[in-house]
């Protein structure tokens, strides 16, 4: 094909409860005019600024233009959990581990940590606070007897690989967090802890004084013209050499992968800042992060810094093939995080959510990323299987390499997996996922 159009561009479901904790930012330019460029990233996330990031570390000369359709960290990228994780986190798997061997594991692990070395070494430069970015590791906290076991067989996965951990009670648990709710939990140091919009805002600063960086610049489409490609925005175009799609998700709507990325929503809420009362009712320390033991549980982070001191829940999904969940969806998703709340800290009944969001994931139904060319000149790097920001960030790093060098190590990893599968026909997709996605729920329990 020589003409590629968006049916569909990103909405989002609620504020991005990370980005309107923030001070105000200043606001990029939109595209306006007609320009020329000899790369252009369509997407501002992860993928997309690693991606700006790493091009022109390998070659300043390139002109590189990226497009963001609305503002940067309101997207995706800053509606995620903020977990940059090193280790095997198998979302399909009853604990993380997955099935992929040790030595599979360990390939994984080792390019993980690429990504969190490139992030970190930005933080570094950038000046970012700990509150932005802090490489504090994270908990599996478990709450029940199937939990434990679970957590138990991590740490048995973990002591093969040669991987550190520590393993905590309950007592532990509840000086570290003040809930009394965790039962036993597994410490492992690697996961930077970030604060994903500020992180975001800040690459994008940075970048926009190297590159060219545009906001509410939507791609609605792009087609062949001559040896390169000219792609299109509501207002203005830009006649580009090569392309990198970096739009996770909406890379279907361009038409490439169809049929075979599931779109999953993730829904959180955050609470207003803590008083001091409630603060020293809670007890425990003022920044920690627990992923569940149960992959289907519950996360939480308890975050402190100039934005207050706050608690977030994030929990329930649902499959949204149009990649766009409704508000009804997420009132029902709000109403399960104040019971989350309560049932995790019931000596805080008065404190109130005081933002909701909803945040989409794209996966394959064999863990395999969207990455390579797709058309002479188009490359792709999306598809994270929920692990957006180590994975983002990596595919950002290998996709530039791949334009750059020819290839890497990073770039091998991802050419080298299979084609994501067809998914079944709807409406059997839609009724099949949502339906294994709420029994996962159900029986992940106080998980």
């Amino acid at each position: 094909m020589t003409e590629y159009t968006a049916r569909r561009l990103p909405r989002q479901t609620g504020p991005a409860g990370w980005n309107a904790i923030l001070q105000p930012r200043n606001i990029l330019p939109q595209l306006q005019n007609n320009i020329s460029a000899d790369i252009t990233i369509v997407g501002g996330g992860f993928a997309g600024l690693s991606a700006a990031r790493r091009l022109h570390q390998l070659d300043p000369s390139l002109k590189i233009v990226l497009l963001e359709a609305g503002r940067f960290a309101d997207g995706s990228a800053g509606r995620n959990s903020g977990f940059m994780i090193d280790l095997p986190h198998d979302l399909a798997s009853e604990n993380y581990a997955g099935h992929g061997g040790l030595e599979a594991d360990r390939a994984t692990i080792a390019l993980n940590r690429k990504a969190i070395g490139f992030a970190t070494d930005f933080a570094q430069d950038y000046g970012l606070p700990d509150e932005m970015f802090d490489p504090c590791g994270k908990f599996n906290a478990a709450a029940t007897r199937a939990g434990d076991k679970h957590n138990r067989e991590f740490a048995t996965h973990l002591e093969r690989l040669g991987e550190p951990f520590k393993l905590l009670d309950q007592g532990e648990m509840r000086e570290i967090t003040g809930s009394p709710h965790y039962t036993s939990g597994l410490y492992a140091p690697g996961t930077v802890m970030i604060q994903p919009a500020g992180y975001v805002r800040a690459l994008a600063s940075h970048m926009a004084t190297l590159t060219n960086l545009f906001e509410q610049s939507p791609v609605t489409g792009f087609q062949k013209q001559g040896v390169g490609w000219l792609v299109k925005t509501p207002a203005a175009q830009v006649a580009t050499g090569r392309i990198i799609l970096a739009n996770n998700g909406h890379l279907e709507s361009f038409g490439f992968f169809q049929r075979r990325l599931m779109h999953i929503c993730l829904y959180a809420s955050m609470t207003e800042p803590l008083t001091p009362e409630q603060i020293s009712t809670l007890g425990g320390q003022s920044r920690w992060s627990v992923t569940p033991a149960d992959p289907m549980g519950t996360s939480v982070r308890r975050i402190s810094g100039s934005y207050g001191d706050r608690v977030l829940i994030r929990t329930c999904s649902s499959f949204q093939p149009t990649m766009e969940a409704s508000s009804k969806r997420l009132q029902s998703a709000g109403r399960v995080h104040d019971l989350k709340f309560l049932e995790r800290f019931p000596n805080l009944p008065d404190v109130r959510m005081e933002h909701r969001w909803g945040g989409m994931l794209c996966l394959s139904r064999n863990g395999s990323a969207a990455f390579g060319e797709l058309a002479q000149g188009v490359f792709s790097a999306c598809c994270q299987n929920g692990l957006g920001i180590a994975r983002g960030t990596l595919q950002g790093m290998g996709v530039a390499e791949l334009l750059v060098n020819g290839g890497s190590e990073i770039a091998d990893h991802f050419l080298e997996q299979p084609m994501p599968p067809r998914l079944p026909p709807e409406p059997l997709a839609s009724l099949g996922a949502n339906s294994y996605l709420a029994w996962k729920e159900w029986r992940s329990g106080k998980e």
